[in-house]
Protein backbone atom coordinates (compact mmCIF):
# COMPACT_ATOMS: atom_id res chain seq x y z
CA UNK A 1 0.00 0.00 0.00
CA UNK A 2 1.45 3.40 -1.25
CA UNK A 3 1.80 5.53 1.79
CA UNK A 4 1.00 9.38 1.99
CA UNK A 5 2.16 12.29 4.29
CA UNK A 6 -0.24 15.43 3.57
CA UNK A 7 1.32 18.61 5.23
CA UNK A 8 -1.45 20.92 5.87
CA UNK A 9 -5.17 20.54 6.57
CA UNK A 10 -6.36 23.43 4.28
CA UNK A 11 -8.40 22.63 1.14
CA UNK A 12 -5.99 21.81 -0.94
CA UNK A 13 -4.17 19.39 1.79
CA UNK A 14 -7.47 17.92 2.90
CA UNK A 15 -9.00 17.55 -0.96
CA UNK A 16 -5.51 15.46 -1.91
CA UNK A 17 -5.57 13.46 1.34
CA UNK A 18 -9.36 12.61 0.52
CA UNK A 19 -8.52 11.55 -3.21
CA UNK A 20 -5.35 9.61 -2.44
CA UNK A 21 -8.11 7.56 0.21
CA UNK A 22 -10.31 7.18 -2.08
CA UNK A 23 -7.46 5.12 -4.28
CA UNK A 24 -6.59 2.84 -0.87
CA UNK A 25 -2.91 5.10 -0.23
CA UNK A 26 -2.89 4.99 3.37
CA UNK A 27 -2.74 8.61 4.01
CA UNK A 28 -1.94 10.88 7.06
CA UNK A 29 -2.44 14.44 7.51
CA UNK A 30 -0.44 16.74 9.78
CA UNK A 31 -1.47 20.36 10.64
CA UNK A 32 -0.01 21.46 14.33
CA UNK A 33 -2.77 24.15 14.26
CA UNK A 34 -5.70 21.61 13.03
CA UNK A 35 -8.07 21.70 10.13
CA UNK A 36 -9.00 24.55 8.43
CA UNK A 37 -6.65 27.09 10.75
CA UNK A 38 -5.86 29.20 7.82
CA UNK A 39 -8.17 31.32 4.98
CA UNK A 40 -9.62 27.93 4.66
CA UNK A 41 -11.77 29.09 7.40
CA UNK A 42 -13.26 32.10 5.77
CA UNK A 43 -16.90 32.36 5.03
CA UNK A 44 -17.01 33.66 1.27
CA UNK A 45 -17.08 30.54 -0.90
CA UNK A 46 -17.88 31.72 -4.20
CA UNK A 47 -16.74 29.37 -7.13
CA UNK A 48 -17.19 31.36 -9.83
CA UNK A 49 -15.50 31.09 -12.99
CA UNK A 50 -13.91 33.40 -15.03
CA UNK A 51 -14.51 35.19 -18.31
CA UNK A 52 -15.66 32.85 -21.09
CA UNK A 53 -12.95 34.70 -23.32
CA UNK A 54 -9.39 34.82 -24.11
CA UNK A 55 -10.03 31.04 -23.26
CA UNK A 56 -6.39 29.55 -21.78
CA UNK A 57 -5.07 26.24 -19.90
CA UNK A 58 -5.90 27.78 -16.59
CA UNK A 59 -9.46 28.77 -17.66
CA UNK A 60 -10.17 24.79 -19.28
CA UNK A 61 -8.24 23.80 -15.66
CA UNK A 62 -11.08 25.82 -13.79
CA UNK A 63 -14.20 24.69 -16.34
CA UNK A 64 -13.08 21.07 -15.28
CA UNK A 65 -13.27 21.63 -11.68
CA UNK A 66 -16.11 23.53 -11.45
CA UNK A 67 -18.21 20.77 -13.00
CA UNK A 68 -16.39 18.30 -10.99
CA UNK A 69 -17.55 19.75 -7.62
CA UNK A 70 -21.63 18.74 -7.31
CA UNK A 71 -20.04 14.92 -7.59
CA UNK A 72 -17.11 15.29 -5.88
CA UNK A 73 -18.72 17.14 -2.76
CA UNK A 74 -21.68 15.26 -2.67
CA UNK A 75 -19.59 12.05 -2.02
CA UNK A 76 -17.52 13.78 0.78
CA UNK A 77 -21.10 14.75 2.37
CA UNK A 78 -22.60 11.21 1.69
CA UNK A 79 -19.44 9.36 3.58
CA UNK A 80 -18.90 11.88 6.10
CA UNK A 81 -22.55 12.85 7.09
CA UNK A 82 -21.56 16.68 7.09
CA UNK A 83 -23.07 18.94 4.92
CA UNK A 84 -20.03 21.59 2.59
CA UNK A 85 -22.74 24.07 1.86
CA UNK A 86 -22.17 23.71 -1.66
CA UNK A 87 -25.11 24.54 -4.28
CA UNK A 88 -25.08 25.57 -8.06
CA UNK A 89 -27.36 28.36 -8.03
CA UNK A 90 -25.47 30.68 -10.54
CA UNK A 91 -24.45 34.39 -10.34
CA UNK A 92 -26.23 37.56 -11.22
CA UNK A 93 -23.97 40.50 -11.89
CA UNK A 94 -24.98 44.51 -12.98
CA UNK A 95 -24.43 45.82 -16.26
CA UNK A 96 -22.91 49.04 -15.89
CA UNK A 97 -23.65 50.36 -19.40
CA UNK A 98 -23.89 49.88 -22.94
CA UNK A 99 -19.88 49.20 -24.26
CA UNK A 100 -20.83 46.57 -20.93
CA UNK A 101 -24.38 44.98 -22.75
CA UNK A 102 -22.35 44.80 -25.56
CA UNK A 103 -19.41 43.17 -24.20
CA UNK A 104 -21.81 40.84 -21.94
CA UNK A 105 -23.21 39.26 -25.49
CA UNK A 106 -20.09 38.75 -27.03
CA UNK A 107 -19.60 36.82 -24.00
CA UNK A 108 -22.51 35.00 -24.37
CA UNK A 109 -21.42 33.76 -27.79
CA UNK A 110 -17.71 32.45 -26.59
CA UNK A 111 -19.61 30.77 -23.21
CA UNK A 112 -21.53 28.55 -25.72
CA UNK A 113 -17.92 27.75 -27.34
CA UNK A 114 -16.11 27.06 -24.55
CA UNK A 115 -18.63 26.24 -21.89
CA UNK A 116 -20.73 24.20 -24.47
CA UNK A 117 -23.87 23.01 -22.82
CA UNK A 118 -22.20 22.40 -19.52
CA UNK A 119 -23.32 25.85 -18.60
CA UNK A 120 -24.85 29.27 -20.27
CA UNK A 121 -24.03 32.67 -19.89
CA UNK A 122 -27.24 34.91 -20.83
CA UNK A 123 -28.14 38.69 -20.83
CA UNK A 124 -31.03 39.18 -19.01
CA UNK A 125 -33.56 42.09 -18.07
CA UNK A 126 -33.67 43.20 -14.42
CA UNK A 127 -36.66 42.97 -12.80
CA UNK A 128 -38.50 44.12 -9.82
CA UNK A 129 -36.50 41.76 -7.22
CA UNK A 130 -35.70 41.72 -3.55
CA UNK A 131 -32.59 39.59 -3.99
CA UNK A 132 -30.76 40.80 -7.19
CA UNK A 133 -28.05 43.73 -7.45
CA UNK A 134 -29.19 47.31 -8.71
CA UNK A 135 -28.20 47.75 -12.27
CA UNK A 136 -27.97 51.14 -13.95
CA UNK A 137 -28.88 49.99 -17.31
CA UNK A 138 -31.45 47.75 -16.31
CA UNK A 139 -29.65 44.36 -17.75
CA UNK A 140 -27.79 41.92 -15.87
CA UNK A 141 -25.73 38.84 -16.84
CA UNK A 142 -26.57 35.54 -15.25
CA UNK A 143 -24.09 32.24 -15.49
CA UNK A 144 -25.13 28.94 -14.38
CA UNK A 145 -21.75 27.74 -13.67
CA UNK A 146 -21.28 29.05 -11.10
CA UNK A 147 -21.91 27.73 -7.28
CA UNK A 148 -20.93 28.36 -3.99
CA UNK A 149 -19.61 26.53 -0.75
CA UNK A 150 -19.33 27.48 2.90
CA UNK A 151 -15.57 26.99 3.67
CA UNK A 152 -15.28 26.34 6.96
CA UNK A 153 -18.12 23.85 6.86
CA UNK A 154 -16.57 22.60 3.76
CA UNK A 155 -13.17 21.49 5.40
CA UNK A 156 -15.48 19.99 8.33
CA UNK A 157 -17.71 17.47 5.96
CA UNK A 158 -13.96 16.64 4.56
CA UNK A 159 -12.37 15.95 7.86
CA UNK A 160 -15.36 13.90 8.62
CA UNK A 161 -15.08 11.74 5.73
CA UNK A 162 -11.57 11.27 6.11
CA UNK A 163 -12.19 10.04 9.77
CA UNK A 164 -14.83 7.34 8.15
CA UNK A 165 -12.06 6.18 5.88
CA UNK A 166 -9.69 5.90 9.42
CA UNK A 167 -7.67 9.28 8.46
CA UNK A 168 -7.63 11.99 11.56
CA UNK A 169 -5.74 15.27 11.48
CA UNK A 170 -2.70 14.67 13.49
CA UNK A 171 -0.63 18.05 15.49
CA UNK A 172 2.77 16.13 14.46
CA UNK A 173 4.37 12.90 13.20
CA UNK A 174 7.28 11.71 11.49
CA UNK A 175 6.93 11.58 7.54
CA UNK A 176 5.58 8.69 6.02
CA UNK A 177 6.07 7.71 2.32
CA UNK A 178 5.53 10.30 -0.23
CA UNK A 179 5.16 14.19 1.50
CA UNK A 180 2.58 16.70 -0.06
CA UNK A 181 3.64 20.08 1.21
CA UNK A 182 0.14 22.22 1.57
CA UNK A 183 1.10 24.21 4.19
CA UNK A 184 -0.41 28.09 2.49
CA UNK A 185 0.95 31.49 3.71
CA UNK A 186 3.70 29.71 5.77
CA UNK A 187 5.06 27.42 3.15
CA UNK A 188 5.36 30.36 1.18
CA UNK A 189 7.73 32.38 3.24
CA UNK A 190 9.37 29.10 4.19
CA UNK A 191 9.88 28.88 0.21
CA UNK A 192 10.85 32.51 -0.30
CA UNK A 193 13.61 31.89 2.12
CA UNK A 194 14.95 28.64 0.76
CA UNK A 195 15.60 30.14 -2.90
CA UNK A 196 16.15 34.06 -1.33
CA UNK A 197 13.31 35.44 -3.95
CA UNK A 198 9.59 35.63 -3.56
CA UNK A 199 7.66 32.39 -4.64
CA UNK A 200 4.69 33.89 -2.75
CA UNK A 201 3.68 35.60 0.21
CA UNK A 202 0.02 35.97 1.64
CA UNK A 203 -3.12 38.38 0.77
CA UNK A 204 -5.17 40.19 3.62
CA UNK A 205 -8.72 39.43 3.41
CA UNK A 206 -11.69 40.49 5.14
CA UNK A 207 -15.12 39.41 5.06
CA UNK A 208 -18.39 39.20 7.28
CA UNK A 209 -21.56 37.01 8.02
CA UNK A 210 -25.01 39.05 8.03
CA UNK A 211 -27.91 37.46 8.89
CA UNK A 212 -30.08 37.46 6.02
CA UNK A 213 -32.11 34.12 4.67
CA UNK A 214 -31.66 33.88 1.38
CA UNK A 215 -31.31 30.00 1.01
CA UNK A 216 -31.29 28.60 -2.48
CA UNK A 217 -31.03 31.88 -4.67
CA UNK A 218 -28.13 32.76 -6.83
CA UNK A 219 -25.12 34.46 -5.77
CA UNK A 220 -24.55 38.10 -6.42
CA UNK A 221 -21.43 40.10 -7.14
CA UNK A 222 -21.64 43.46 -8.05
CA UNK A 223 -19.21 46.50 -7.25
CA UNK A 224 -16.45 44.48 -6.61
CA UNK A 225 -18.19 42.60 -3.54
CA UNK A 226 -19.45 38.58 -3.44
CA UNK A 227 -22.71 38.13 -1.63
CA UNK A 228 -23.22 34.95 -1.12
CA UNK A 229 -26.45 33.28 0.36
CA UNK A 230 -25.27 29.93 2.55
CA UNK A 231 -27.49 27.57 3.17
CA UNK A 232 -27.71 28.22 6.54
CA UNK A 233 -29.34 31.15 6.41
CA UNK A 234 -26.41 33.38 6.34
CA UNK A 235 -25.12 35.92 3.45
CA UNK A 236 -21.39 36.29 3.09
CA UNK A 237 -20.36 39.11 1.35
CA UNK A 238 -16.64 39.80 0.75
CA UNK A 239 -13.90 40.08 0.18
CA UNK A 240 -10.65 42.76 0.47
CA UNK A 241 -7.31 42.07 -1.78
CA UNK A 242 -4.79 43.64 0.89
CA UNK A 243 -1.13 43.50 -0.03
CA UNK A 244 0.06 46.03 2.34
CA UNK A 245 -1.94 45.72 6.31
CA UNK A 246 -0.74 45.55 9.67
CA UNK A 247 -2.73 43.17 11.48
CA UNK A 248 -3.44 39.96 9.43
CA UNK A 249 -6.59 38.84 11.61
CA UNK A 250 -7.74 41.97 12.11
CA UNK A 251 -10.99 43.78 10.52
CA UNK A 252 -11.19 47.60 10.32
CA UNK A 253 -13.09 49.95 8.17
CA UNK A 254 -12.01 48.36 5.00
CA UNK A 255 -14.38 45.76 5.96
CA UNK A 256 -17.14 48.06 6.52
CA UNK A 257 -16.65 49.65 3.39
CA UNK A 258 -17.46 46.06 1.87
CA UNK A 259 -21.04 45.85 4.08
CA UNK A 260 -21.73 49.07 3.13
CA UNK A 261 -21.26 48.19 -0.55
CA UNK A 262 -23.59 44.91 -0.35
CA UNK A 263 -25.75 47.27 1.69
CA UNK A 264 -25.77 49.69 -1.27
CA UNK A 265 -25.88 47.19 -4.15
CA UNK A 266 -28.95 45.29 -2.78
CA UNK A 267 -31.03 46.78 -0.26
CA UNK A 268 -32.67 43.76 1.15
CA UNK A 269 -29.30 43.76 3.08
CA UNK A 270 -29.89 46.99 4.82
CA UNK A 271 -30.88 46.07 7.92
CA UNK A 272 -29.11 43.06 8.10
CA UNK A 273 -27.36 42.33 11.61
CA UNK A 274 -23.53 41.81 10.87
CA UNK A 275 -23.02 38.56 13.20
CA UNK A 276 -19.53 37.55 11.89
CA UNK A 277 -16.13 39.71 11.12
CA UNK A 278 -13.60 37.42 9.31
CA UNK A 279 -9.79 38.67 8.67
CA UNK A 280 -7.24 36.30 7.17
CA UNK A 281 -4.04 35.54 4.92
CA UNK A 282 -4.84 33.57 0.89
CA UNK A 283 -1.84 32.34 0.06
CA UNK A 284 -0.63 33.83 -3.19
CA UNK A 285 2.18 32.04 -5.55
CA UNK A 286 4.05 34.69 -7.53
CA UNK A 287 2.52 33.44 -10.60
CA UNK A 288 -1.12 33.76 -9.46
CA UNK A 289 -2.05 30.44 -9.84
CA UNK A 290 -1.88 27.79 -7.85
CA UNK A 291 1.10 25.89 -7.82
CA UNK A 292 1.74 22.43 -8.17
CA UNK A 293 4.06 19.37 -8.32
CA UNK A 294 6.64 17.87 -7.24
CA UNK A 295 9.19 19.89 -5.44
CA UNK A 296 12.28 20.09 -7.13
CA UNK A 297 15.33 19.97 -5.10
CA UNK A 298 14.04 17.52 -2.78
CA UNK A 299 12.95 14.20 -4.45
CA UNK A 300 9.90 12.66 -2.67
CA UNK A 301 8.14 15.53 -1.50
CA UNK A 302 5.60 17.83 -3.78
CA UNK A 303 3.65 21.03 -3.53
CA UNK A 304 -0.07 22.12 -3.93
CA UNK A 305 -0.20 25.72 -2.55
CA UNK A 306 -1.19 29.10 -3.97
CA UNK A 307 -4.88 28.87 -3.82
CA UNK A 308 -5.69 32.17 -3.04
CA UNK A 309 -9.31 33.59 -4.08
CA UNK A 310 -9.94 30.01 -5.91
CA UNK A 311 -8.55 27.50 -3.65
CA UNK A 312 -12.17 25.74 -3.60
CA UNK A 313 -13.12 26.10 -7.13
CA UNK A 314 -9.79 24.32 -8.12
CA UNK A 315 -9.60 21.92 -5.26
CA UNK A 316 -11.77 18.85 -6.89
CA UNK A 317 -9.33 18.92 -10.24
CA UNK A 318 -5.97 19.18 -7.98
CA UNK A 319 -7.14 16.72 -5.84
CA UNK A 320 -6.87 14.48 -8.62
CA UNK A 321 -3.80 15.63 -10.37
CA UNK A 322 -1.93 15.51 -7.63
CA UNK A 323 -3.30 11.91 -6.81
CA UNK A 324 -2.59 11.16 -10.04
CA UNK A 325 1.36 12.46 -9.34
CA UNK A 326 1.58 11.26 -6.10
CA UNK A 327 0.66 7.16 -6.29
CA UNK A 328 1.35 6.66 -10.30
CA UNK A 329 3.72 9.16 -10.80
CA UNK A 330 1.42 10.52 -13.79
CA UNK A 331 2.10 14.04 -14.29
CA UNK A 332 -0.73 16.15 -15.52
CA UNK A 333 0.10 19.73 -14.28
CA UNK A 334 -0.62 22.09 -16.52
CA UNK A 335 1.49 25.18 -17.67
CA UNK A 336 1.94 28.02 -15.72
CA UNK A 337 0.43 25.99 -12.70
CA UNK A 338 4.11 24.42 -12.17
CA UNK A 339 6.23 24.97 -8.97
CA UNK A 340 8.98 25.70 -11.35
CA UNK A 341 6.88 28.69 -12.90
CA UNK A 342 7.52 30.63 -9.32
CA UNK A 343 11.03 29.73 -8.70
Amino acid sequence: MVEITIRGAGIFGLSVAWACVRRGAAVQVIDPFGPASGSSGGIVGALAPHVPEKWSAKKAFQLDSLLMAEGFWHEVEAIGGAKSGYARKGRLQPILNDRGIELAHRRAETAQEFWQDNAVWQVLQAKDADWAPASPTGWLIYDSLSALIHPRQACTALVMALQAKGVTIQAEAPDQGQVLWATGVAGLTDMSARYDRVVGAGEKGQAALLAHDARGLPQLFADGVHIIPHSDGTVAVGSTTERYFDNADQTDTQLDDVIAKARSAVPALASAQVIDRWAGLRPRSHSRAPMLGAWPDRPGHFIANGGFKIGFGMAPKISEVMADLLLDGSDAVPDGFRVTDNL
